[in-house]
């Protein structure tokens, strides 16, 4: 199982929430092992290390990507 929480900016107590989430679902036999990502828009350095060290994947998300809207900066692909 893998526990998402989003973010627009990641910061220290987002991954003490995302933590506590995954202490409660890893105690149900059938879910285990439960895996972390915290996403968001911007992550802090802080947040990433600690993050990091408990196991937990930190991904950088693009909002207007997910939303489908074009960039004005010009790009090769």
């Amino acid at each position: 199982a893998v526990a998402v929480e989003v973010k627009r900016r990641g910061e220290i107590d987002g991954v003490e929430q995302l933590t506590r989430y995954l202490e409660r679902l890893d105690r149900d036999g059938t879910l285990k092992p439960v895996r972390g990502v915290f996403a968001a828009q911007e992550i802090k350095p802080q947040a990433r290390v600690l993050a990091e060290s408990r196991g937990i994947v930190c991904v950088t998300l693009d909002y207007d990507a997910l939303r489908g809207i074009e960039s004005d900066h010009l790009r090769l692909f």
